[in-house]
Order: C-alpha cells, then structure tokens, then sequence
C-alpha cells in the first residue's frame, strides 16, 4: 500500500491540513500573546513581571502564591488577567485552576 499512488495523495493532504492546522494555532498564540503584553502594564503585583513571563512561557499555570506573594493575590492577579482577556482558565473547575493563553 505503501506505493499505492492514492495512499501517497492521502498521506500528503493530511501533512497539508496538520500543517495548515499547526500554523493556525501558532497564529492565534502569537495573539494571545500580544494581548497578555498589552495587558501587562495594567497589572499591579509584586509578581505581576514574573507571572506574564511564566504564562508565556509554560502551556499552563496555576493560581498560586510565589515568593512575595499570597495564593489570594495571585487568584486576584488571574481573575484581572481574564478579566482584561489576557488571559482564559482552561479547567472549568471551581478549584485548582489552570490559567494560559
């Protein structure tokens, strides 16, 4: 089957829609992206720099206190993030949320 020129076509669309799919989700990414670092100069938090810079860089984080921060402050920084649609929860749950772009 290998060699079956209608196997080859059907292998290459489906390289072609996983590549069209692929570019569309960095695309809309890359948006989210500049919507969180638009949205960054509006936050006031002790953390607030090091949490944008988390988000863009992990696929998912929770809502929990750093350092110099308490788990209620950063839950307040998370909600304004959404609020501002920085940001989106991706869990549904009412504990343990993951926020990410």
């Amino acid at each position: 089957m290998p060699h079956d020129p209608s196997w080859i076509q059907a292998c290459s669309r489906a390289y072609a829609r996983a590549a069209a799919a692929a570019w569309d989700r960095y695309a809309e990414l890359g948006h989210r992206a500049d919507r969180l670092l638009a949205a960054a100069p509006k936050l006031r938090g002790k953390e607030a720099d090091a949490m944008v810079a988390t988000l863009l860089s992990e696929d998912a984080q929770p809502a929990r206190g750093g350092q110099a921060t308490s788990d209620r402050s950063s839950r307040r920084l998370f909600e304004r993030l959404v609020s501002l649609g920085a940001v989106r929860e991706l869990t549904g749950r009412p504990t343990f949320r993951l926020y990410g772009l």
